[in-house]
């Protein structure tokens, strides 16, 4: 028995010392026997922190965080781990909520299937003055081709649709809404076309050529843009988002965002890319850049051309599947340039949409004009999806950060061959070359046009595999990133992407308290299991928000 005593004494010693030290500091949250990957600069595993006035004030071992700290929520983690939140680096966060209560057109099989679902919702909502829907692919369909309006015509022909493609750079309209925009055979603009058939509109309208349509849409009421904000945000925070970049917002709903900060309504952190209006460009500039916990506004959001899968990327080289077709800019090279240059006078980050190999050219040779050489504007391009070998280096000389979205790859994987051919294709979703220009990426995952869940982009950025773990060797798997990458992408250079890796990104003092909890360890599980790994709680600033 006296062997027994000085453990006994131990553990008698430590009990009194964890829980009757006078001189614990009292905080809001501790948290403890956890796995925390704090993604700080020695990226460190520890197992505790505390929190109090929504920040981490410190990180380290269970038994230091337990004897120099008192909570009334201490929460034993049972060994779970833990991540800095989550960031999506280039998202429609706004748009994707609007989208909730719309015709919902992701996954259909055919043009037979979206008019159906098209019907449905319209059966089940027979006030409406517009019927709006998103989502369709033409891609998945057997056939390949766009749809055509005259089942719509048919079944609605005093009531407007418009059904938007999944990337949102081509829609189908009916002939009540080609009427209320002056749609015609005859009709040309920059930037933009009007798909026609046997010379007559098919209702197929590719990037620029959808805002003679979609501006006659009436606007949302402040009502549907609160739900739509809080429904987006729900489901954000069940994948364990905290942080959002929302591409391409008006003033008008950057108000709201910031009212609904205030109130306490919306907890969802926001990067707002101001779309380049006139009237936005105006206010921005005058009054500066924002910044605050919950919102940072200090960049613009430019569309440089349309997408591969509507054959609006501006390629260097005609389309391998369609001869003489280049895609197209949506504004001509002098537009951008005045663009870059208000901008850079101003202070503001320009960010810029940028698909084909064209594209991305233009619009690098135009931020080298202005950047000159390394400098630490963060200035961004967004997919930065096919560049070509001449101008990959672009991204290091002028320290250009490269937003990419990596689902995007193995979505566009099947059919992305047939539009670039063998060789161009080897240039396209190529994250490890571009990583490797400045040692960072930023990831997105575009929602909606890809799912919002940050875990379907780390599988496909580690592993450029598919929902079903195909291919079996990955796709052009010498462009996969490591797992500790993938974190970084989605946390601290996400943040840094934005101006705001001094507030958020990492666990570490001083920062906003804002960590995900997963059921199991994405450093360590087996790839297989990645995209099914599930969030156990979210918070924001110390608060489970999930």
């Amino acid at each position: 028995m006296k062997k027994n005593i000085p453990i006994l004494s131990m553990i008698f010693f430590s009990l009194c010392f964890f829980s009757c030290n006078p001189e614990q500091e009292e905080v809001d949250l501790i948290v403890h026997n956890a796995v925390i990957y704090t993604v700080d600069e020695g990226f460190s595993i520890l197992q505790a922190f505390a929190v109090k006035d929504n920040r981490f004030i410190e990180i380290g071992s269970d038994r230091s965080i337990l004897s120099k700290y008192k909570s009334e929520e201490t929460i034993d983690m049972d060994g779970r781990s833990i991540y800095p939140g989550f960031i999506d680096a280039h998202s429609h966060f706004y748009r994707y909520g609007l989208g909730l209560g719309i015709a919902d057109l992701l996954g259909t099989e055919s043009e037979e299937e979206l008019v159906e679902r098209v019907k449905d919702h319209a059966d089940k909502n027979p006030d409406l003055t517009w019927i709006l829907g998103q989502g369709w692919d033409q891609n998945l369909w057997e056939s390949k081709e766009f749809p055509a309006k005259e089942k719509l015509d048919s079944l609605f022909p005093n009531t407007p649709v418009l059904l938007t493609r999944i990337d949102g750079h081509a829609a189908l309209a009916n002939q009540k809404a080609l009427d209320l925009g002056k749609v015609t055979a005859t009709t040309t603009l920059t930037g933009g076309k009007v798909i026609l058939r046997d010379k007559q509109p098919t209702g197929v309208l590719i990037d620029n050529a959808i805002k003679l349509v979609s501006t006659h849409i009436p606007a949302w009421s402040i009502e549907e843009s609160r739900n739509a904000l809080i429904a987006a945000q729900e489901n954000c925070f069940e994948v364990g988002l905290t942080s959002v970049v929302d591409a391409g917002l008006e003033k008008e709903t950057i108000d709201l965002i910031e009212k609904m900060h205030q109130e306490g309504s919306l907890k969802m952190r926001v990067y707002a890319m101001v779309n380049p209006t006139e009237e936005n460009m105006e206010h921005f500039f005058t009054t500066g850049p924002v910044q605050n916990d919950f919102l940072t506004v200090r960049s613009f959001k430019i569309y440089g051309d349309g997408a591969l899968g509507s054959r609006g990327a501006a390629l260097l080289k005609p389309y391998h599947d369609h001869a003489g077709n280049y895609g197209f800019l949506l504004k001509n090279p002098a537009d951008f340039d005045a663009l870059a240059k208000r901008i850079y006078d101003n202070g503001f980050q320009m960010n810029t949409h940028c698909i084909g190999d064209s594209a991305n050219r233009t619009l690098l040779d135009i931020y080298a004009k202005y950047l000159k050489g390394k400098n630490d504007l963060r200035w961004r391009i967004e997919h930065a999806q096919v560049v070509s070998n001449e101008d990959m280096s672009k991204f290091a000389a002028y320290s250009i950060i490269p937003s990419v979205q990596p689902t995007h790859a193995t979505s566009d994987m099947y059919w992305a061959g047939q539009r670039l051919g063998a060789m161009r294709i080897k240039t396209a979703y190529a994250y490890k070359d571009l990583l490797d220009q400045n040692g960072m990426l930023a990831l997105g995952s575009d929602f909606p046009v890809e799912h919002i869940n940050p875990l379907y982009g780390f599988h496909a950025a580690v592993v450029r595999k598919d929902a079903n773990n195909l291919p079996e060797n990955g796709f052009q798997s010498e462009n996969k990133i490591t797992r500790l990458q993938a974190l970084k992408g989605m946390t601290i250079w996400a943040a840094y992407a934005n101006f705001e890796e001094h507030l958020k990104g990492s666990i570490e003092p001083e920062k906003l308290a804002d960590f995900v909890v997963l059921e199991k360890d994405i450093m360590l599980c087996p790839e297989i299991d990645l995209r099914n790994v599930k969030v156990f709680a979210t918070y924001i600033g110390g608060e489970k928000v999930y």
